[in-house]
């Protein structure tokens, strides 16, 4: 397949998930494992976790660096720029028009919407019991993915997360440390070394150096690009955490209002795609298609210089012994993240009587031995939604 060929894959399928991805950050990561490690081999197991074990350890939108990785080692930078694009317009699309057309329409309450939570709850299901047989096989590392799960779920911070991936590393690196010299597979990232650094540059530049031109000048748009920026460079968790982020920088400014931010929300649950895309919606409500373009683009672009930047250097370290038993560890901990959102906010927000249950089972038996396409299962959840709540 040429280069061509490639990036028109690559957008072929991303745009599929980015039509069909309801949930939230952990359920993107169960369907793109779902179609670019199980049905495509775009990447083998062990790599994939060790991509979301990165992309959970770096700020900014987790599922989409994953994507974006996945797309640079698929087709290259344009490749990554590909899987991004397909991933997150359509998103956009929607919350832009949500902007323009359904501004304090209540959809909370649709019974399709419920449905596709119910969705997200089979699928990072499905995710979870697939990574935990491959990355958690002995008492150990079920142990780490335990602890890691009950700490995410006690003490739910910002930072949390990165804590319990640096300590599950120790953990690794301390308890593998005589496994750690067993090979694994070499990917090939074209990317130079020098543009990764460049990229790491260019990120920490930009996060310095914006508020003081911001400072200098009037504000408008470069405080706008700034805020957003900022936000998604500070941002560790996922896609919920930036909420209470955004609101501060956009409320206080005048830019929208309480209830234009909280209807903006709601219709962000709506939709499916990265929660990073809520931008979109909150740049059109301040400026048009232009502030859209804006706020998307300084939301998103720290993303892609961290891991554009780190991904040149990921195959030495993953490869070192010494990282091999921390990734080891890493890897068992990111199981009990993804365990722990499945429960709090998946599970909390979609299960609610004991027919949610039972539309849930049948969600999961559709994806796990049916083996149904992520599309098939998303239909029948929103239809199966929209007849629970008649």
């Amino acid at each position: 397949m040429g280069r061509l060929g490639a990036l028109l894959e690559v957008l072929r399928v991303s745009a599929k998930l980015g039509l069909t991805s309801f949930g939230g950050p952990v359920a993107h990561l169960g369907y793109f494992h779902d179609e670019y490690i199980r049905r495509r081999k775009w990447m083998d197991e062990r790599s994939y976790a060790d991509l979301v074990a990165l992309c959970q350890f770096l700020p900014g939108p987790a599922s989409s660096q994953v994507g974006i990785g996945i797309g640079v080692v698929r087709a290259g930078l344009l490749g990554g720029l590909v899987a991004w694009l397909g991933f997150t317009l359509p998103s956009v699309i929607a919350l832009v028009a949500f902007a323009f057309l359904l501004q304090g329409y209540d959809i909370g309450s649709a019974g399709w919407i419920h449905g596709l939570k119910i969705v997200a709850v089979a699928i990072v299901a499905h995710a979870i019991l697939g990574m935990g047989q491959k990355l958690t096989p002995d008492r150990n590392r079920v142990t780490i993915a335990v602890i890691g799960a009950a700490i995410t779920l006690s003490w739910q911070t910002a930072f949390s997360q990165v804590l319990i991936i640096v300590a599950a590393g120790i953990a690794g690196l301390w308890l593998y440390r005589k496994k750690a010299a067993e090979g694994t597979p070499d990917l090939q990232i074209p990317i130079s070394r020098t543009l990764g650094a460049v990229c790491l540059v260019l990120f920490f530049v930009l996060l310095a150096g914006l508020p003081l031109l911001r400072g200098a000048g009037e504000a408008g748009w470069l405080a706008m690009f700034d805020s957003f920026y900022r936000s998604g460079s500070l941002v560790f968790g996922g896609g919920h955490v930036v909420l209470p982020l955004l609101e501060r920088e956009v409320v206080p400014a005048g830019w929208v209002s309480q209830e234009e931010f909280l209807a903006g929300y709601g219709a962000t649950q709506a939709v499916p795609g990265p929660l990073f895309t809520f931008a979109g919606y909150l740049g059109t409500m301040a400026g048009g298609i232009f502030g859209a373009v804006v706020a998307i683009f300084g939301i998103f672009l720290p993303a892609f210089l961290l891991v554009i930047g780190a991904l040149p250097f990921w195959n030495g370290l993953r490869n070192s012994p010494k990282i091999q038993g921390a990734l080891v560890g890493i890897n068992a901990a990111v199981v009990g993240i993804l365990l722990a959102a499945w429960y709090d906010p998946l599970w909390t927000t979609a299960i609610l009587e004991p027919s949610d249950f039972a539309l849930a089972v049948i969600l999961f038996v559709m994806l796990f031995f049916w083996k149904l396409p992520p599309w098939v299962v998303v239909v029948a959840g929103a239809a199966g939604g929209m007849l629970l709540g008649v």
